[in-house]
């Protein structure tokens, strides 16, 4: 998930990299002719959207795990592998219910 921004909303952040580090930012931005501070805000926009994406996929887990513990509505493992396994297919099968 990309949040846009414009030049106003923008701030300077300061980062501090080792050496080695640096010499490595520096070296890829030559490569990829771009700046190195474009690399680094690559690398942050791509970082948050993965760690987003993992917080939401968390959050649902839990969810899921609190609906079963209030429910004990479940699928065993063979049942969702025989669906997922029918996708695509000629017999492709609807989706199994959830039971005790």
């Amino acid at each position: 998930m990309r949040h846009s921004t414009t030049a106003t909303s923008a701030s300077p952040v300061a980062i501090k990299l080792d050496a080695a580090d640096r010499l490595r930012l520096q070296s890829l931005a030559e490569i990829r002719q771009r700046k190195p501070h474009y690399l680094m805000n690559e690398a942050i926009r791509q970082y948050l959207d993965r760690e987003e994406e993992r917080e939401k996929f968390k959050q649902h887990a839990l969810n899921s795990w609190r609906e079963y513990r209030e429910t004990g509505l479940h699928l065993t493992g063979d049942e969702a592998t025989q669906w997922l396994q029918s996708w695509g297919t000629d017999n492709a099968q609807i989706p199994p219910e959830c039971h005790e």
